[in-house]
């Protein structure tokens, strides 16, 4: 059962980690731009990242597999399973971040306006230290969720503990190989989401 587990839980955890961070790269200027971006831009981001939001992630992973079979040059395994899963993660992320911005105090704002700051520096200085713990609860938020794609992304043979659930415990009535998938996903998110909250408690100076 270790044997099993162990590579599976790493595969995971390189997919999950790997996908938190080109979802961070990209998700974070997006969300930026939907909040605090030019007025003829934000309507069109918007409904780009509602369109991407619609789209239920086993339907996703399938549609975007000639995006990731040109990319990588396969659609299969740990690596090819990263790109779905941020495809995927950034609409979500970058809502959670424009959110976050726009719970900072107005008066903030308002008072970088009024000393001439730009709207680059008011967001750069006062709009994301501002909203640092929210980012990162919403960044923990979506690492939770990525944890749960990957998962599903076992449907298509990329790997982690979803593709073992599937082999053993579903084709091959493996209950005990099943069951073990289950508790290690669960302990993965609880640890996730500790170590987000903690991070967050730290970062609020309220």
């Amino acid at each position: 059962m270790i044997d099993l587990l162990l590579p599976a839980t790493g595969e995971t955890l390189h997919m999950v980690g790997l996908a938190t961070l080109f979802t961070v790269l990209a998700g974070l200027p997006l969300g930026v731009l939907l909040g605090y971006g030019p007025a003829a831009v934000r309507p069109v981001l918007g409904a780009v990242v509602n369109v991407g939001r619609s789209v239920p992630f086993v339907i996703l992973m399938i549609a975007v597999i000639p995006f990731t079979r040109a990319l990588l040059g396969t659609s299969i395994g740990t690596a090819a399973a990263v790109v779905p899963l941020t495809v995927g993660a950034i609409p979500f992320f970058a809502r959670l971040v424009e959110g976050a911005l726009h719970d900072v105090d107005p008066g903030l704002t308002e008072a970088g306006h009024a000393f001439g700051a730009t709207r680059v520096q008011i967001v750069a200085r006062i709009l994301l230290p501002e909203a640092l713990p929210a980012l990162v609860r919403g960044l923990t938020v979506t690492a939770v969720a990525l944890v749960g794609y990957s998962a599903m992304a076992g449907v298509i043979g990329g790997g982690g503990l979803g593709y073992l659930a599937i082999r053993y415990g579903y084709q091959r009535f493996e209950t005990d190989v099943m069951l073990a998938t289950v508790a290690v996903l669960v302990a993965l998110v609880q640890l996730v989401q500790f170590a987000g909250d903690r991070l967050a408690r730290g970062l609020d100076r309220r």
